[in-house]
């Protein structure tokens, strides 16, 4: 999409179902690329597809639109606060194509994922964001989202599972 083609009107968003797998499949591979992880994308279409079907979804996608055009996407799923006891959203994903950017459309996709909270009773939507993209943390900050900078991610991932597993085992 190039500069003189932007969606120029308010972006639609909406859930996608298992037959949008194509367009969400090239907006995350546009993320994995924006944040230089391409190599490490293990998912697949079809992966993803089985994701979100069924009647209770393992993962809930919402895709922005403008004039027709897919301009952005956010993935969650629903967790759990024992300090709330309530189910909160997890946002994995959120992303813009650039050229849509600085136009509302993260801005609809996070308004939409609020009303789903709300919906579904949520006591809070969490995500991380690199430390070093400013300007998203800004934007978030903007709309009312508090930075916290007094705690680490921590994960395993899957060679840390079967490493750790394995060192269990013989102990």
């Amino acid at each position: 999409m190039s500069e003189t083609t932007i969606p120029l009107t308010q972006p639609r968003v909406r859930p996608a179902t298992p037959a949008d797998i194509d367009t969400v499949w090239s907006l995350l591979q546009k993320k994995a690329a924006f944040d230089r992880w391409l190599e490490r994308l293990e998912a697949t279409p079809e992966a993803l597809a089985a994701a979100m079907a069924g009647p209770n979804p393992l993962l809930g996608v919402l895709l922005a639109e403008a004039d027709g055009v897919a301009v952005g996407f956010a993935t969650y799923y629903f967790t759990f606060s024992t300090y709330l006891a309530r189910r909160c959203i997890w946002i994995d994903d959120l992303f813009v194509d650039e050229p849509a950017r600085r136009r509302g459309v993260g801005r609809a996709l996070l308004r939409e994922m609020v009303r789903l909270a709300k919906r579904e009773q949520c006591g809070r939507i969490e995500w991380v964001t690199a430390a070093g993209n400013d300007k998203a943390i800004a934007f978030y900050e903007r709309i009312g989202a508090r930075v916290r900078t007094g705690t680490r991610l921590c994960r395993m991932d899957g060679f840390a599972i079967s490493t750790w597993s394995k060192a269990g085992e013989s102990s």
